[in-house]
C-alpha cells in the first residue's frame, strides 16, 4: 500500500514547519502558556490566513474540502510544536458537527470558524460519566420554541477561549440510554451560563460549565433529536484520529531529543549513547513510536468506513498511542536525568502534553472494552 504524501499534502506540511519554526520555538511557547490568555489570538488569525481553519469544510461552506489525511498532518506538526491554540477542538471536533449540520447552521456558524471570528469548544464530561459518552444527566426540555438546558459539564477543553459551545444533552429517555441524546448550540453570554475556568496540567486551559435554565432556540439543534449520540461516537472518532496524529508529532520530539542527548551526555568518558542498556532502551522508545505512527495512519484512513471498522480502528489505535504516550515519555525523562524533570527542558512539557492525550476521550482500559466489543 502508498503511503506516501502528495504533493500538495507535503507543501501543507511544510508550511506548518515553517509557522513552527518562526512563532513556536520553545521559549515563545512558554511565553504563551503563562501569559494570561493562555493563547496567541495572532497565531488563530494566521491559522486563518493559512487556510488551515478551512481545512476539513466543503467549498460550498468556504472551505478547502481536504480529507482526514491533511487534518492528520496538521495535527503532528502542532503536536511537535506543542501548539495550544486549541485547533483540534474547534475545526476537528466542533467543525465535523457543523459539517454535518442543517444548511441554515452551516451558513451561520462556519465562515466565523473559518475567519478565525469564532472559537469553539465541545462540552460533553459529566462528572458521573467517566468515559460514558451516553451518560448524562444535562437535561434540555422543549418549550414552545426554545430548547430549556440545566446541567453541569465538566473539563471542557478550550473552553476559556471559546465563544460557543456545542453541548450534549439528554431530551429523553434514562441517564445511560442512547437514544435521547441531543446536540445543541449555546452561544457564551447565554443568560443561565456560568463558567469557571483554569490552566490544565499540560499547558493548556479548561472549563467547568453550570447551565441554569438556559434558553436555546430550536434552531441550534444539530441533527435529529434524541438521535445525537451515533453522531457524537462518529466525531470523537475523528477526534480521537487527530489527537493521536497530535501524539506522534510530540513522540518524534521526545525520541529525538533523547538520542540527540545520549549522543552528547559523556559518563566515564564516553557519551552514554555508546552503554547497550541505554541503546535497546533508545530502539524500544523507536519501535513504540513507529506502531503509533502506523495505527495513527490506519485510523485516519478509516474513518470513512463501517461503524465496526472505524470503532475498531480508533480504539485500536487510542490503546496503541497510550502506551507509547506513557513507555516514551517516562523513557525520554529518565534518560535526561535530573534535567528531563526541569520547567527549562522541554521534554517533560512533551510528556505532560501525552499524559493529557493518553486519558483524552477514554483511557486504555475504557478502549480496550471497546475494541472487544466492535466485533
Amino acid at each position: 500500500m502508498d503511503f506516501s504524501f502528495s504533493e500538495e499534502q507535503t507543501l501543507l506540511r511544510n508550511t506548518i514547519q515553517s509557522f513552527i519554526q518562526d512563532n513556536y520555538d520553545f521559549d515563545k511557547r512558554q511565553a504563551i502558556v503563562k501569559s494570561e490568555e493562555g493563547m496567541k489570538q495572532e497565531n488563530w488569525k494566521q491559522f486563518a490566513e493559512l487556510g488551515l481553519l478551512g481545512l476539513p469544510f466543503s467549498e460550498e461552506d468556504g472551505g478547502l474540502n481536504f480529507g482526514s489525511v491533511e487534518t492528520m498532518i496538521v495535527a503532528e506538526e502542532f503536536g511537535k510544536g506543542l501548539v495550544v491554540e486549541p485547533y483540534i477542538q474547534t475545526v476537528v471536533t466542533c467543525g465535523g458537527f457543523l459539517r454535518r449540520a442543517s444548511a441554515s447552521i452551516k451558513e451561520k456558524y462556519i465562515p466565523g470558524i473559518i475567519s478565525g471570528e469564532d472559537i469553539w469548544a465541545f462540552a460533553y464530561a459529566e462528572p458521573q460519566g467517566r468515559y460514558n459518552l451516553n451518560d448524562l444527566t444535562t437535561t434540555a426540555t422543549l418549550d414552545g420554541d426554545h430548547y430549556i438546558i440545566n446541567g453541569y459539564k465538566s473539563v471542557v477543553s478550550g473552553g476559556p477561549w471559546a465563544n460557543k459551545f456545542i453541548v450534549s444533552v439528554r431530551t429523553s429517555g434514562d441517564q445511560r440510554d442512547s437514544d435521547g441524546i441531543s446536540v445543541l448550540i449555546v452561544d457564551k453570554n447565554s443568560e443561565g451560563l456560568s463558567i469557571r475556568d483554569y490552566p490544565t496540567v499540560d499547558g493548556s486551559r479548561a472549563s467547568e460549565i453550570t447551565l441554569e435554565n438556559v434558553s436555546v432556540s430550536k434552531d441550534e439543534l444539530i441533527g435529529e433529536e434524541g438521535k445525537g449520540a451515533e453522531l457524537i461516537e462518529l466525531i470523537v472518532d475523528e477526534t480521537i484520529a487527530a489527537i493521536c496524529s497530535e501524539a506522534i508529532g510530540a513522540m518524534k520530539v521526545l525520541n529525538d531529543a533523547t538520542v540527540e542527548y545520549c549522543k552528547t551526555r559523556k559518563q566515564f568518558g564516553q557519551p552514554i549513547g555508546k552503554f547497550q542498556v541505554l541503546q535497546h532502551r533508545m530502539v524500544d522508545m523507536f519501535m513504540q513510536y513507529e506502531q503509533s505512527v502506523s495505527m495513527t495512519y490506519m485510523v485516519n484512513l478509516k474513518l470513512d468506513e463501517e461503524y465496526a471498522e472505524r470503532r475498531k480502528a480508533a480504539s485500536g489505535a487510542k490503546v496503541q498511542i497510550a502506551k507509547a504516550a506513557k513507555f516514551i515519555g517516562q523513557s525520554a525523562v529518565q534518560l535526561h536525568g535530573g534535567m528531563g524533570m526541569t520547567d527549562e527542558l522541554n521534554v517533560g512539557h512533551y510528556f505532560k502534553r501525552l499524559s493529557m492525550i493518553e486519558n483524552s476521550y477514554g483511557n486504555i482500559d475504557h478502549h480496550l472494552k471497546k475494541y472487544s466489543s466492535a466485533g
